[in-house]
This record gives C-alpha cells, structure tokens and sequence, in this order.
C-alpha cells in the first residue's frame, strides 16, 4: 500500500512539473510564430471587454476591473491540454503494449494423467506409464 501511495504522489509532482513544461511550451515557443504567420497576434492578449471601454492590452482592462472574455488565453490553454493529451495517450498506448506481451500466458503442452499423475502430452490419448485410456 505504502509503495502505491508513493508511485501516486511522485506521479503527481511530476505530472505538474509536465504541465508546467507544456503551458511553457505553449505559450513562449508554439504561440509566438503562429502568432507572427497570422499578421503579428499576441493570443495571450486577446479579449473581448464587456463593459463597453476600449483597452489596448488585457493587462489595462484589468487593472481597470473590467469584465473581459480572454479567448486568447482560452486558445493557449486548449493547445495546452490538447499536448498533455496526446502525450498520456502514447504514455498509456505504450504501457498497455508492455503489459500485453508480459500477460500473454503459452498454452500448456504437457498434463497430468488422472490416474498415475504422470506428466505426459496433450495430445496422449492413451498414458505411457499407466496405459490408462484418457
């Protein structure tokens, strides 16, 4: 129980620190050039301000308190997830492909005969110590 719980907690320390890796990713090394290819976008300064003011940059809305929609942000945070995503399910694709090959159990050639116990084939149809019938 004790090793589980710490497979558990070490899991989580280092699934965070991956997400820190991937939102770091995301938004200085992915964003940037999509960004430049689509005419010079900040996606992290994308908003849409509903309290009717013009703000240059999120970080002026908010610090005027106003009620922002922040799609960009919502656009990096989807790239985002969509990473860790596809990077768990080659994690998980590539577990289950160990596990397989490790459970695949061969079928047994040899049994016992129920009279003598002796070992013989699966095939015998007859016991070659015993010469019972099978």
């Amino acid at each position: 129980m004790r090793g589980s719980m710490i497979d558990l907690a070490v899991g989580i320390i280092i699934g965070a620190a991956f997400g820190k890796i991937v939102t770091s990713l995301v938004n200085d090394i992915i964003m940037p050039p999509i960004g430049l290819l689509l005419g010079r976008v900040d996606f992290s300064n994308l908003f849409i301000d509903l309290s009717g003011n013009n703000y240059l940059t999120l970080a002026e809305a908010k610090e005027a308190g106003a009620a922002t929609l922040n799609y960009g942000l919502f656009i990096n945070t989807v790239i985002d997830f969509l990473i860790v995503a596809f990077v768990i399910f080659l994690l998980i694709r590539q577990i289950n492909r160990f596990k397989r090959q490790e459970e695949v159990p061969s079928a047994p050639d040899t049994k016992e005969c129920p009279y003598c116990i002796s070992v013989i084939s699966v095939k015998a149809t007859k016991c070659p110590n015993c010469t019972a019938d099978l």
